[in-house]
């Protein structure tokens, strides 16, 4: 946990001060009993309203002194930590920002929602309470013993009994529900887990029916967190009630021997009511010190969550500039793959297999195979998504680890298999393509990729409203909008991930038609399910089980190649064989 206060630097001078007024709190809450005691052995021993007003005036003072020194510490602590949380969570996001697919697939998306969510409030209540007790507590258990055995020695072995028993009830209690603390985190996180599921896929849940299904599985993993709760509820709720008893009977005890010393003339009235005010005080502190430490636990678990993002390294690293004389070979093909494989972490299997072909530049290629073929995989390669596991992956003749980021990036246009919007409006979506696009830019790659045909019939048209992840689009419109995206920044590469599959065949061959009218020189990788969407390519890649079927155009893979003709004589009878656009 100490590693991330690093974050809090900003903020020093609030930990710094924060901590000495709390302080100078149980400095002045320590002196209080003692004061009372001249009230008790002097005011009213010799009946001294004056006296009484005079110290009973500087009790107030202190008391006052005391409160505004905690709500300065309060608001320094406030502060501090709020201010180390935000730091803390814009420093976490830029670091998963580096991370390659690699590592988000390892930790998975919704552990790291967790992490910037939840464990980092966490860390701010950890840093909050820590400059406001961590300081104060030890004080008030350290000066608390000290002023008792100033008034009486022999009375403190009452208060040394009661602490060590004391420290075994509070032992007792957290040894049985810390761990059942970890148990009801997980079991929250699988009702938040099947909660985002059903508010993701409520349509799929009501066009299937399952309401009644899912209400009974949210109802039992609620009961199942519900009974943990109240369970670990009931363990922590004895340690009020047995901490209470021992200070009562500690009380008990001092009242009973301390009467008799008071009968003896060996300790005064004043004395006793003190010596009982401090040993609640040290009593009570200790139970804070086991709140203490529970917080702290959680503190610690959440702390080795975020820090284990923080020490993971990318896989993909990007070189800072790319020399300029490997620039100047020109004679190489655009693309070219070098017996390459490609095996996702924690797999024993290559999900591609000893992959060699080459693209030329202002070629149109397809890529068509089976289901887990490895088509995504393959194309995920090109702009550096993933690291290849053996071989090499060229563009311009140089190896795409040479590249770096904001360059491979540039040369690439990718509207991915999985169509992604953002919330905003259609304008700013398309935008995310090129920020500085101007408007007849982006009427021009919406007529390309069909999108102003239904943009143009809503009434705000570009500055239509786009709801998270695009829930009010069309699966159709919305692969449109992507390769809009995707156009605007006129990408020297287009790549499109079965990116037409929600398209209707005439908008599909319109479309591709349009891109070949429009995209002169810009080189145009399609995977497909579709015989029809491919077939006219330059060049088709038939992949089957990770491995390359076949390489050619349409006439050249019938003849050769047996997966592809499969593939064509599932699709296309004689009958319906229509050569699209």
């Amino acid at each position: 946990m100490f590693k991330l206060l690093r974050f809090a630097k900003p903020y020093k001078k609030q930990i710094i001060l924060g901590p000495i007024f709390k302080l100078l709190e149980a400095i002045l809450e320590i002196l209080m009993p003692t004061i009372m005691v001249l009230i008790v052995d002097k005011g009213i021993k010799i009946r001294s309203i004056p006296y009484i007003l005079e110290i009973g005036g500087l009790m107030i003072v202190i008391a006052t002194l005391g409160v505004t020194s905690a709500f300065t510490c309060q608001y320094f602590a406030s502060i501090a930590s709020q201010g180390f949380g935000t730091i803390l969570r814009e420093k976490l996001f830029n670091k998963i920002g580096t991370l390659s697919y690699s590592e988000i697939d390892e930790f998975g998306t919704s552990s790291l929602i967790n992490r910037v969510t939840n464990d980092i409030n966490q860390l701010q209540l950890a840093l909050a309470m820590f400059m406001r007790l961590a300081i104060r507590v030890p004080f008030l258990c350290l000066g608390g013993i000290i002023m008792a055995m100033l008034l009486d020695i022999k009375l403190s072995s009452i208060m040394y009994l009661s602490m060590p028993i004391i420290a075994f009830a509070i032992y007792m209690v957290m040894s049985r529900s810390l761990p059942i603390y970890k148990t009801v985190q997980i079991k929250l996180d699988k009702l938040a887990l099947i909660l985002r599921e059903n508010l993701s896929g409520i349509r799929v849940i009501r066009a299937f029916s399952k309401m009644d299904y899912e209400k009974i599985r949210f109802k039992n993993a609620n009961k199942d967190q519900t009974d943990t709760s109240i369970r670990v509820g009931k363990i922590s709720a004895l340690m009020n009630p047995a901490t209470s008893i021992i200070m009562n009977f500690s009380v008990l005890f001092i009242l009973w021997f301390g009467g008799i010393r008071v009968n003896n003339g060996f300790v005064t009235r004043g004395k006793i009511i003190a010596y009982i005010n401090y040993t609640t005080l040290v009593l009570s502190a200790l139970i804070i010190v086991a709140n203490l430490i529970v917080l702290f636990t959680k503190a610690a678990a959440s702390a080795a969550r975020v820090n284990e993002i923080f020490d993971t390294n990318p896989s993909i690293e990007y070189k800072d500039k790319l020399s300029v004389d490997k620039l100047s070979n020109k004679n190489r093909s655009l693309i070219k793959f070098e017996n390459v494989s490609f095996a996702y972490k924690n797999s024993k299997k290559n999900s591609i297999s000893n992959i060699s072909f080459d693209i030329e530049k202002g070629e149109t290629v397809g890529i068509i195979g089976g289901t887990g073929s490895g088509k995504t995989t393959l194309i995920n390669l090109i702009p550096r998504l993933y690291d290849a596991s053996e071989g090499k992956v060229f563009i311009d003749g140089i190896d795409v680890t040479e590249y770096p980021k904001e360059e491979i990036g540039n040369k690439i246009g990718l509207v991915p298999q999985k169509a992604a919007l953002f919330s905003g409006s259609i304008l700013e979506n398309i935008k995310w393509g090129k920020e500085d696009a101007s408007t007849g830019e982006i009427k021009k790659v919406a007529e390309i990729s069909k999108a102003a045909e239904f943009i143009e019939k809503f009434p705000l048209r570009y500055e239509t409203n786009v709801s998270q992840g695009g829930v009010n689009l069309s699966g159709g419109q919305k692969q449109r909008l992507t390769i809009a995206r995707a156009l605007v920044r006129k990408p020297e590469i287009l790549i499109m991930d079965d990116s037409l599959s929600a398209l209707d065949y005439a908008t599909d061959a319109a479309l591709r038609s349009d891109l070949r009218k429009n995209t002169e020189g810009m080189t145009v990788i399609m995977v497909s399910q579709r015989i029809s969407t491919i077939k006219a390519a330059d060049k088709i890649i038939v992949l089957d089980n990770g491995l390359v079927s076949g390489v050619g155009n349409h006439e050249d893979l019938m003849k050769n190649c047996s997966v592809y003709r499969e593939i064509y004589n599932s699709q296309l009878s004689k009958g319906s064989d229509t050569d699209e656009q």
